[in-house]
């Protein structure tokens, strides 16, 4: 298997790119319990950042992140849409010699790649967890996909990033009310005056690493034309748990109720969070609890 190591800059781990007779993919996979989960994130992610991973790690399971078409270094060609990623990771998984998949959880963007993995490979997927994920209504809006491309649009996403990290190493505060402001329902100054200190911290050193790529734009246009979230969800025979706010100003809650109503064996939990970002709500030791519970279920089979 040809593969290469990528060293991440800063904190942000390594990765691997392995090529694929569909494609190179970047990935990483943290070995831990014989139980693994696949996580796929959304807009500005890869798979050199980590987001709310130790619910996972505290179960005692072993993480695969990879980078979706056009982050990192997963070429924007490589399974362009939902369901064409999908099957790029269950072959990621076959060459990595994993047969058994716990969880296939979809975070925002990356909710209908998950659920195209639940539909498409029923075999190795026993469960599918959607966080804050983006569901069968239309998405984005207009505003945001106007918006994006004219600030992610070909040469200027790197100087948009470039500007964030000055910004938030020279005014945190500031940087967080602007980069919040359209996750939150709430005004953003409120959701950043609520926020503890520790989660500042994670939260400005998240924003500092983010990168759009071409992964950003090719998301919006996939999520716009591709009709496969409403086309698979009634294939997801897993039992599936559905955690959203309502607080969330970025994939509105209607979104995860549209979601626990169309797939078959649904559990909605409705997160007190203030924003997108399910993570930092008061009660996410409880959802995480939850979720702990859900991949420990014992087998889960079609029910």
């Amino acid at each position: 298997m040809r593969r290469t190591l990528i060293h991440g800059d800063d904190d942000d781990p390594a990765t691997e790119v392995v090529e694929l007779t569909v494609g190179k993919v970047e990935y990483r996979l943290q070995r831990r319990g014989r139980a693994t989960v696949i996580v796929f994130y959304g807009g500005h992610m890869r798979a050199g950042l980590a987001l709310g991973e130790d619910v996972f790690a505290d179960a005692d399971c072993s993480v695969l992140v990879p980078s979706r078409p056009g982050y990192g270094h997963t070429p924007v060609s490589t399974g362009r849409s939902a369901s064409g990623f999908a099957d790029v990771t269950a072959a990621l998984c076959a060459r990595l010699g994993i047969t058994n998949v716990a969880a296939v959880v979809g975070v925002s963007g990356g909710g209908p790649t998950a659920v195209a993995m639940a539909a498409r490979h029923p075999a190795i997927v026993e469960r599918l967890i959607l966080q804050s994920a983006v569901g069968p209504l239309p998405w984005p809006d207009r505003h945001t996909y106007l918006g994006a491309q004219v600030i992610f649009g070909p040469g200027r996403e790197r100087a948009t990033w470039a500007l964030v990290r000055a910004l938030v190493r020279r005014a945190p505060d500031t940087a967080l009310r602007l980069l919040l402001r359209d996750l939150t329902t709430l005004p953003a100054a409120e959701m950043v005056a609520g926020l503890r200190p520790e989660d500042r911290v994670q939260l400005t050193a998240l924003f500092s690493r983010m990168r759009s790529g071409h992964g950003f734009l090719n998301d919006l246009r996939d999520l716009r034309a591709d009709a496969d979230p409403r086309l698979l969800l009634a294939d997801v025979t897993q039992p599936s748990l559905v955690i959203a706010s309502r607080r969330d100003g970025a994939v509105p809650f209607t979104h995860a109720q549209a979601l626990a109503a169309g797939l078959r064996h649904a559990d909605l939990l409705e997160s007190s969070a203030d924003s997108h970002f399910v993570w930092f709500g008061d009660d996410w030791p409880a959802v995480a609890a939850r979720m702990r519970n859900f991949l420990s279920a014992g087998p889960a089979s079609a029910l």
